[in-house]
């Protein structure tokens, strides 16, 4: 059984695009950079900024840490409201709770932006934690392991522990953290078949089958 619950945010708990979007479009036009396609885009959603800018705008380390920088001027103003929550997820979080359960984000957005996200949304009541990184260094594992210490996870409690979330960052950072991820295709922002390929233990498009494959642990 699944005792503890770490959730991701971006593209899990929310639908983060048109902020993401319009941040992402703001930076590159304050720098003289194209925008790319609305599919390139769409891959911004979930993975570290840093590597995104790098990857999909051809920056080098130095010009991503700007672009990043001026992200966040509009983000952490603005953006980050223009954000709604998943279908059906603060209802399943509300269920899991009734249950028990100990639930979390894990974010590699940074923290100062993922508490206000989880109060405006409505799952903050839901939470014994809410962890993002530092904007800085922090990888998904670094954002795992702080949730592990915040919930005093280690030994048995690992065991029944288990990441949600729609990027195979979120699973292969479970995975080095030694617990299982289930994948989320809520938005579908990942590629097709990146979850089944990072070996997600079970993918769902809906909250409704999230909830089946999390309360199935008690049978």
């Amino acid at each position: 059984m699944y005792r503890f619950v770490l959730f991701d945010l971006d593209g899990t708990l929310t639908d983060s695009r048109e902020g993401i979007f319009n941040s992402v479009r703001y930076s590159l036009d304050k720098l003289g950079r194209p925008c790319p396609p609305y599919e390139t885009l769409l891959r911004f959603v979930g993975p570290p900024l840093y590597d995104s800018f790098e990857r999909y705008c051809g920056m080098d380390a130095q010009e991503s840490h700007r672009a990043v920088n001026v992200f966040r001027e509009r983000y952490e103003t603005i953006g980050w409201a223009e954000n709604k929550a998943a279908p059906g997820m603060v209802e399943l979080m509300r269920c899991l709770k009734e249950q028990g359960r100990t639930l979390a984000v894990a974010s590699s957005k940074p923290e100062r932006s993922v508490v206000p996200i989880v109060e405006k949304f409505g799952f903050q009541p839901y939470l014994d934690a809410a962890c993002g990184s530092d904007g800085k260094s922090e990888a998904k594992t670094d954002v795992i392991r702080k949730a592990f210490a915040r919930l005093g996870i280690d030994g048995e409690r690992q065991k029944q522990t288990v990441m949600v979330g729609d990027r195979k960052y979120d699973v292969e950072g479970a995975e080095e953290c030694g617990i299982p991820c289930i994948g989320v295709t809520f938005f579908d922002f990942a590629p097709p078949g990146e979850l089944e390929a990072s070996s997600a233990v079970a993918v769902c498009a809906t909250a409704e089958e999230l909830k089946a494959v999390l309360l199935r642990e008690t049978d």
